[in-house]
């Protein structure tokens, strides 16, 4: 029998994760025509979903709404004309529900699940069948869950750049050991790149070069760190692509360490805020492309997903599991920078 209600939560303002309200029996929506019905399984937090909750979140909302983008989960009901999905199909949301191929838009960039449109943590919910990708066939539930932000991200940042994707042999530079950088990580290596990571952990250190990450700087010991990683590369040209996290904090030495046309991919703004930042100037000199990033589109995930089936790659997914209804200590371990790889949170009861 099709489920009525849901265990859900919801966003009800911007000042702080007591905002986060949980319902033990939120009514699900009326299926249409093209809808499916998920039962989540699993879903992921990003440092997005905390921002939002801390007000500093640059991108639309529509508050309230049901918090989360990352959900993967099987198919329990199909509208009368859904043609993409049947019953019993393994599925993974996209983050811009309204983003399918090409160049974001205006109106597909207010589209995001958890932030405009009702996100993934709920036991079940409705999407557009065009807002759900088939799962990786070689990643369970929790491992697929970790894919609609942080991967396509990386995966845009490194081949979305239309005539001017990663190849092998070139350098791609990593900020931290945030989902973004680390899924960047595995996909660069695995297309046969040169890896330099950056931390400010020797724990965190090691496990980078057991992905197979050949260079890590430790960033806090190193502060001129853009200039080492330039100091790495064959003939210390630089590097070609960057995975900039920090923003405007750290911008500065992804200049340093950038090559003559190579890439920056804008990806996050963790680092917080400086008044000391890189002018237009700066971006000129260094004769490089600087680009901002909102995740990506569905045809971009249905090839990462590919990439993924083919490298047998496996996300890096943190040790704590949390259940769906202890989502604020998830939000807060997340916040205390607890994590290593992505968080995920167990939703099916």
């Amino acid at each position: 029998m099709t489920p009525t209600t849901t265990r859900q939560w919801s966003i009800q303002g911007q000042t702080g994760f007591d905002n986060l309200k949980f319902n033990a029996s939120a009514p699900i929506p009326k299926l249409g025509d093209h809808d499916v019905l998920v039962k989540i399984h699993y879903a992921s937090l990003n440092y997005r979903d905390l921002a939002i909750l801390k007000n500093n979140y640059p991108f639309p909302l529509n508050l309230p709404v049901v918090p989360g983008s990352d959900g993967a989960g099987e198919v329990v009901a199909v509208g009368p004309r859904v043609t993409r999905f049947k019953v019993g199909d393994k599925v993974v949301t996209l983050f811009n529900q309204g983003h399918q191929a090409a160049s974001l838009t205006i109106p597909s960039a207010a589209t995001g699940l958890g932030g405009v449109l009702d996100g993934t943590l709920t036991e079940y919910s409705v999407f557009d069948q065009l807002g759900l990708v088939e799962m990786p066939c070689t990643l369970s539930f929790q491992e697929a869950a970790t894919l609609s932000c942080a991967a396509v991200t990386a995966w845009n940042a490194l081949f979305g750049l239309e005539g001017k994707p990663l190849k092998a042999g070139q350098v791609v530079l990593t900020q931290g050991t945030g989902g973004v950088s680390i899924f960047a990580a595995q996909f660069a290596l695995a297309a046969g790149a040169t890896v330099i990571g950056t931390t400010s952990s020797v724990s965190k250190a090691e496990i980078l070069k057991s992905l197979g990450v050949q260079h890590v700087i430790n960033y806090r010991d190193d502060p001129n760190w853009g200039e080492t990683a330039r100091q790495l590369t064959q003939g210390k040209e630089g590097v070609d692509f960057i995975i900039e996290v920090g923003g405007v904090t750290t911008i500065k030495q992804s200049l340093k360490a950038i090559k003559i046309d190579g890439v920056i991919g804008i990806v996050g703004f963790v680092g917080g805020n400086t008044p000391d930042q890189p002018s237009f100037m700066d971006v000129l000199s260094q004769i490089c492309t600087v680009r901002g990033l909102y995740v990506g589109s569905r045809l971009q995930f249905e090839d990462m997903n590919r990439a993924i089936d083919a490298n047998n790659i496996k996300p890096i997914v943190d040790k704590a599991v949390f259940s769906l209804e202890e989502l604020k200590e998830a939000y807060q371990y997340m916040w205390d920078q607890k994590h290593f790889g992505k968080l995920t949170i167990k939703v099916a009861s």
